[in-house]
């Protein structure tokens, strides 16, 4: 079993491509018409038209229900503000929030819903702020203290299906051929399972919207 971190490829208007092992293997039992063997990486497609009936993984649904993977998010949104307290700034990307509520729901005295400013870095104890923001799957929040700032996290490679929600991918899993948004991280993020995010791949709490369920999972 390979030890390499996995990498997840976008196809074209279709599925997620979970590259397990990006080592080429031979595979049993077919060869060319000269007798060598075939070979190929190792991966598992996923669903992310949110029309499967085998969720999480892809049954071919996006090639009849009509789905996009065009980007139709405006980039206005792809900017970082910095909310300075006493003791810790907090950096925030709306553009790539997937509105999962860890903050708001977690620590209301410094994520206040509604609110302009709608951050508080002194609305709690420094730990608190730290703990939450570590539970934010989109990496849409990070942290400075003294100047350092503290983006990722260290953990094994991991895609979460959440439940009637995108994927959350956590361990560093490279994502083929897609840029990230400002101040993002590569560490987490979490991308569309619903098929109806305007900021393909990445999730932008759609699901909320068009009422995605996975009945299954």
């Amino acid at each position: 079993m390979s030890t390499s971190t996995p990498k997840i490829a976008c196809l074209p208007n279709g599925p997620y491509y979970l590259l397990n092992d990006v080592t080429p293997r031979v595979i049993p039992h077919i060869r060319k018409s000269g007798g060598e063997p075939c070979m190929t990486v190792t991966g598992v497609a996923l669903c992310r038209c949110g029309g499967s009936s085998n969720k999480p993984f892809c049954d071919g649904t996006h090639g009849t229900n009509g789905f996009s993977d065009a980007n139709l998010a405006h980039g206005a949104h792809d900017k970082r503000d910095n909310y300075r307290g006493t003791h810790i700034t907090i950096h925030d990307n709306r553009g790539i929030c997937a509105h999962a509520g860890a903050c708001t729901d977690n620590l209301s005295s410094v994520f206040k819903m509604g609110n302009e400013p709608w951050i508080d870095p002194d609305g709690a104890a420094v730990a608190e702020i730290i703990k939450t923001i570590q539970k934010c799957p989109s990496g849409a929040l990070s942290y400075s203290i003294d100047g350092v700032e503290h983006r990722d996290q260290d953990r094994e490679p991991m895609v979460t299906v959440t439940k009637d929600g995108p994927y959350a991918i956590t361990g560093a899993i490279g994502l083929i051929d897609q840029a990230l948004a400002h101040g993002a991280s590569s560490e987490h993020y979490t991308l569309c399972r619903c098929g109806a995010s305007k900021n393909k791949p990445f999730c932008d709490g759609s699901h909320w919207r068009v009422g995605f369920k996975d009945d299954a999972n």
